[in-house]
């Protein structure tokens, strides 16, 4: 085993729940703004459409094709149409205000905390992040996730969207310590394993649902306890 010294987390979906914060939080504007009354579609019908809106949008956010004005700016839009609602009777604070319940929202991955302070014991840990600076301290903040970070690196902050090396480099810069001493540890097969990979740092996927990975990882696990086997 090499003598990692420092532990690179991506946030959402790999220690913050992003699903289930953001369906409750979803929840709560849809009965507020009161969106069942604006046409045909359930709540399921629009959190599906939300859901599927949000993941294409974050892949194009990722791959460079929208920043982050475009994403906030088209993606209601987009879950309105999706859903077949008129785009018309958009709530005007309803992306402000889905950013702002959501990044309020605590709920974190099964036994996340508790690794986290397993793993603090032996190792500098750190977060590597493609989200925006306001949202993600908030939601490390809300969740309790923050005091266990050293540094927190965002796209934001660093210039850099993984899958580009350079967000890694930029991290490694921040942190003081060369690939060989780092570990990433993520969800995402191309922006956290193909990244971590292209800056030559080893990589865990963080695989729940055993799904087949186009890049192989170092080490794959489907639960985060896992972790203890082998660091």
């Amino acid at each position: 085993m090499k003598p990692y010294r420092h532990l690179l987390f991506d946030l959402d979906h790999t220690l913050w729940d992003y699903d289930s914060n953001v369906r409750d939080s979803l929840t709560e504007l849809y009965a507020q703004h009161r969106l069942a009354e604006l046409g045909s579609a359930t709540f399921e019908v629009f959190f599906e459409a939300f859901q599927a809106t949000n993941l294409e949008l974050w892949d194009q956010f990722n791959r460079g094709q929208v920043d982050r004005d475009q994403l906030r700016a088209i993606r209601f839009p987009k879950v309105f149409t999706r859903a077949r609602l008129s785009e018309d009777l958009i709530p005007r604070s309803l992306e402000d205000d889905f950013i702002r319940l959501t990044s309020s929202k605590a709920k974190v991955m099964d036994q996340a905390l508790e690794m986290l302070h397993y793993l603090g014991e032996s190792y500098e840990l750190h977060i590597v992040t493609n989200g925006f600076n306001e949202s993600q301290f908030a939601k490390l903040k809300a969740s309790g996730l923050d005091r266990h970070f050293k540094v927190v690196v965002t796209s934001e902050s660093s210039g850099f969207r993984k899958p580009d090396s350079r967000i890694f480099t930029h991290t490694l810069r921040e942190i003081g310590t060369l690939p060989q001493e780092c570990l990433m540890i993520g969800d995402n097969p191309t922006s956290d394993i193909l990244g971590a990979k292209n800056a030559s740092i080893d990589q865990v996927h963080f695989n729940p649902r055993g799904l087949k990975s186009p890049v192989p990882a170092t080490f794959t696990i489907r639960h985060l306890s896992e972790l203890k086997t082998f660091l």
